[in-house]
C-alpha cells in the first residue's frame, strides 16, 4: 500500500511538473532536526503527585524534538503524572519563543508517572486566591523547569541536522498491558486491575481489550539514525507513593534503549486510561526492573523492524482542530467552590475541587482544547487530551488501515479521565465524578474530530 501511495505521490509531482514548466523552479525546503533534554527531578521536600520527595532514584526529564521545514514545530514529552491549563501555556509560549516558532506548534506530553510531580498553575491560583493549602504544586521550582527546558530548547538550535529519510517499525510488547475494567455478565465493572494488583483472581483474568504493539518513527540523515520516537498505551506504574522520584518502567525503558543505541529517544504514551500492568504485576519491588526489559524488548524489536523511507519538507505538516468537549453535568460551580472553601476537607481533596473548578471554568468560557495530527509521510501522529480509554487509539487505527497511526494521550491534563460513552454507564473508577471532568458525549466529539484529522489527506494545507 505504502508503495502504491508512494507511485500515486510520482505521478501527481510529474503531472505539477508539466503543468508549471515554464515556471522557474526554486530549491526545496530543507528539512531539519535537533533534540533536546532538561533536567525535570524535583528537589527534596517538594511535592509529588501524592507525597512529599524524599529523593530521586533516576532522574526525571523533559525532552523534545525540534521539526524545522516549512514550519518549525516541538514535540516534546515530561516524566510527570501531567501538565493542566495555564502550565500547558507556560511551556509552549517559553519553548516557541527559545526556538521562534508560535505555542500552536508546540505540544507537550506527560508520561503520566506517579512518582513525580503535577503541574497546574490555574489550580494553585484558585487555591491561592481561596486561601487553602497548596501542598500539591511548586509553583517557583516549576517555572526553573520551565525556563530549562526552554533553554536547552533554544542550545539545541545551533545544532540542527539534516533530515533525508524516516522510519517505521512496530513490535508486541508483552505482558505488560491489560485492560483495568473487568465487566461482569451485568454489563458493569465488577473488578477493577489497578496497576499492582494483589488479588490473585482478579490478575487471573483475560488480558481484555488493549493495543499490544510499540510503534515507532524514527529519523534519519541517510544511514545515521537522528531520533526514536515510540508510541505505547500502557499506565506507567509498577508502584509508587514512595517518595523517590523516578520515570517508572516505560522511562526505564527509554532510558536504556537510548543508552544501548546512542539515539536520541522520545517516548509517548499512549491511550493507556483504562490499561495497566496489573495482570502481570502484583507490585513486588522487583516487577519494576521486569517491566521495563520486556518494554525496552518490545522497543528493540520495533526498532529492528524499521523501514526507511525518503522524506522531504513537502512530506511533513501538522494539523489541529481546536475542540469544546462536553463539560461533566456533575461539575456545578457553587459546589466546588464550597468543596474549596471546607477547612474539614483534607488538602488533596481540595486541591482536586480546584482542579474540577478550573475545567469548570474553562468550559464556560467556552475554550477549546486542540487535538493535532501530525503526517510524516505515510505516518500519522495523533496528539490527544486527558488520560484517554485505548479504544479511541484502536479507532484512530481502523480508520486509516492504509496508514502508519500512532497515538500520543495525556497531553492537556485538566479534562481527567476520557471514557467512552458506554463505559460512563458501566460504572467503575475512571468514569466516576472523581476522576472524569467530561460527559459521555465525548466519545463523539473525539471520534468526529479523529477522523477529520486523518482524512485530511492533502498535508499542503
Amino acid at each position: 500500500m505504502r508503495n502504491a501511495i508512494a507511485q500515486l505521490r510520482r505521478i501527481a509531482a510529474g503531472a505539477l511538473l508539466a503543468i508549471t514548466i515554464m515556471a522557474s523552479a526554486s530549491p526545496a525546503q530543507e528539512l531539519r532536526l535537533a533534540t533536546f533534554a532538561a533536567d525535570a527531578s524535583p528537589p527534596v521536600g517538594s511535592p509529588l503527585a501524592y507525597v512529599t520527595t524524599l529523593g530521586v532514584t533516576e532522574p526525571l526529564s523533559c525532552r523534545g524534538i525540534i521539526l524545522a521545514g516549512k514550519k518549525t514545530m516541538v514535540f516534546c514529552t515530561i516524566d510527570w503524572l501531567g501538565v493542566a491549563n495555564q502550565s500547558q501555556d507556560d511551556f509552549k509560549k517559553a519553548i516557541a519563543t527559545a526556538v521562534g516558532t508560535t505555542p500552536d506548534l508546540v505540544l507537550l506530553h506527560a508520561l503520566h508517572q506517579h512518582d513525580a510531580p503535577r503541574a497546574d498553575h490555574t489550580t494553585a491560583d484558585i487555591l491561592q486566591e481561596m486561601n487553602a493549602p497548596n501542598q500539591h504544586f511548586d509553583e517557583k521550582w516549576i517555572q526553573q523547569v520551565v525556563r530549562g527546558a526552554a533553554e536547552a530548547a533554544q542550545a539545541a538550535t545551533a545544532n540542527m541536522r539534516p533530515i533525508t529519510h524516516y522510519g517505521l517499525g512496530e513490535g508486541i510488547i508483552e505482558q505488560v498491558a491489560s485492560n483495568r475494567r473487568i465487566v461482569g455478565e451485568s454489563g458493569k465493572v465488577e473488578f477493577t486491575r489497578s496497576s499492582a494488583t494483589k488479588n490473585a483472581k482478579v490478575r487471573a483474568m483475560p488480558v481484555g481489550l488493549i493495543d499490544p504493539m510499540c510503534k515507532s518513527i524514527s529519523f534519519w540523515n541517510n544511514d545515521q539514525p537522528l531520533a526514536v520516537l515510540t508510541y505505547y498505551a500502557t499506565h506507567p506504574q509498577s508502584y509508587y507513593r514512595t517518595g523517590w522520584a523516578n520515570p517508572d518502567f516505560p522511562g526505564m525503558a527509554r532510558n536504556a534503549r537510548q543508552k544501548e543505541t546512542g539515539v536520541f529517544h522520545l517516548h509517548f504514551n499512549g491511550a493507556g486510561g483504562n490499561v495497566t500492568a496489573g495482570k502481570w504485576n502484583d507490585g513486588a519491588k522487583e516487577n519494576r526492573q521486569v517491566l521495563a526489559d520486556k518494554v525496552t524488548k518490545g522497543m528493540k524489536i520495533a526498532w529492528e523492524a524499521t523501514e526507511k523511507f525518503p522524506l522531504t519538507a513537502d512530506d511533513v505538516s501538522l494539523k489541529s482542530i481546536d475542540v469544546l468537549l462536553p463539560c461533566a453535568l456533575h461539575l456545578n460551580e457553587e459546589n466546588l467552590l464550597a468543596l474549596v472553601n471546607d477547612e474539614k476537607a483534607s488538602a488533596f481533596d481540595r486541591m482536586k475541587s480546584a482542579s474540577r473548578l478550573s475545567w469548570w471554568r474553562r468550559c464556560d468560557r467556552k475554550e477549546p482544547i486542540a487535538v493535532s495530527c501530525l503526517s510524516i509521510g505515510d505516518a500519522r501522529i495523533l496528539f490527544m487530551p486527558g488520560e484517554l480509554f485505548v479504544e479511541y487509539q484502536l479507532a484512530a487505527q481502523k480508520m486509516r488501515p492504509d496508514l502508519f497511526v500512532a497515538m500520543a494521550a495525556y497531553g492537556e491534563y485538566g479534562t481527567g479521565y476520557i471514557g467512552t460513552e458506554v463505559s460512563y454507564s458501566q460504572g467503575g473508577y475512571e468514569t466516576s465524578p472523581t476522576a472524569s471532568y467530561v460527559s459521555p458525549r465525548v466519545e463523539q466529539v473525539l471520534l468526529s474530530t479523529i477522523s477529520d484529522l486523518l482524512q485530511a489527506d492533502d498535508i499542503s494545507k
